[in-house]
C-alpha cells in the first residue's frame, strides 16, 4: 500500500502538499479558533504540517493517516524536529478505513476527497470519527471561471465539468449535505503558482539526476506540458481552498 514513487518526485521537499502556503495554514489554524489540547484526525496528511505546526502554536494533539510511507516518514521526522513527536502521531494506512478509538474534536481530509468518492462520501468518512459538536476541515478545489470546454476540464485535472462546483454551489453542497459553513481560507493565484513552480524545479532537478530512470520519459514529458497547462488553464479556472464546518 503506497502512492506511486512519482507522486515523491513531484513533491519533493514541499511540507504542504496542496496550494494552500504556510502563511494560509497558520491563517486557518487561528480562524476556526484551536485551543490546547484540541484533538485533531488528519485524513490523508501527507507530510504532516497541519498536525506539527499545530501541535507546536496551538498545543493541538491528534493523528495523521497517508498511505504514502515516504510521506508518514517525513511526517514522523517533522514531529520530532519541532519537539511535537509526544502530541502527534503518524500511521501508514489507508484514510478511508481509518477511525480513531475515540471521537475527535476536529477531522480534516484536506485536499484529498477522493477517499469518500466526492465531498458528500468524504464528509460522512469524516463524521463518524468527529465528537458531537466537533468541526469538519474539508479540502477542496472549485471553479473559478465556468470552463468553456473539455479541454479546460481535462487541463485541470478533472474527468467532468461537474466533479467541482463553482464556489456558490460549494458552499451550497455543504448545505445540502447538512453542515454549516462557518470559516474559509482559499488559494489565490500566487499560493497555486508556488505549488504548481515547485513541482517544476523538483521534476526538473530530478531528471538532470536520473536521465536514464524507467519514469524519466513520464516525467519529462510533465515538465514539458504543465507550465503552460498551467497559465493557461489552471490559475485562471480552478481555485481551491479549506472549509470548516459545524453540523447543523
Amino acid at each position: 500500500m503506497d502512492l506511486p514513487r512519482s507522486f515523491v518526485i513531484r513533491e519533493g521537499d514541499l511540507r504542504i502538499l496542496n496550494p494552500i502556503d504556510a502563511g494560509k495554514l497558520a491563517t486557518l489554524g487561528r480562524a476556526v479558533k484551536l485551543r490546547q489540547g484540541t484533538s485533531i484526525l488528519d485524513l490523508c496528511s501527507g507530510r504532516g504540517e497541519l498536525l506539527c505546526t499545530w501541535a507546536r502554536d496551538h498545543g493541538v494533539v491528534g493523528t495523521g493517516v497517508d498511505i504514502s510511507t515516504a510521506f508518514t516518514a517525513a511526517a514522523r521526522e517533522r514531529a520530532a524536529a519541532l519537539g511535537v513527536a509526544d502530541r502527534v502521531r503518524f500511521v501508514h494506512g489507508d484514510a478511508a478505513t481509518f477511525v480513531p478509538e475515540e471521537p475527535v474534536d476536529v477531522a480534516a481530509c484536506v485536499g484529498a476527497t477522493w477517499i469518500g468518492g466526492g465531498v458528500p462520501g468524504t464528509i460522512e468518512l469524516l463524521a463518524r470519527s468527529l465528537r458531537a459538536g466537533g468541526m469538519l476541515l474539508v479540502g477542496e478545489p472549485y471553479w473559478r471561471l465556468d470552463p468553456p470546454d473539455g479541454e479546460t476540464v481535462a487541463a485541470c485535472h478533472a474527468e467532468s465539468k461537474e466533479q467541482f462546483r463553482d464556489l456558490p454551489g460549494l458552499v451550497g453542497l455543504f448545505g445540502e449535505c447538512g453542515w454549516d459553513l462557518v470559516e474559509m481560507v482559499l488559494a489565490d493565484q500566487d499560493s497555486w503558482d508556488r505549488y504548481a513552480a515547485a513541482h517544476w524545479l523538483n521534476l526538473r532537478r530530478w531528471l538532470d539526476e536520473n536521465p536514464d530512470d524507467e519514469l524519466a520519459d513520464e516525467l519529462r514529458r510533465e515538465l514539458t506540458e504543465d507550465p503552460l497547462r498551467h497559465v493557461r488553464y489552471q490559475r485562471e479556472y480552478l481555485g481551491w481552498g479549506v472549509f470548516a464546518l459545524l453540523r447543523r
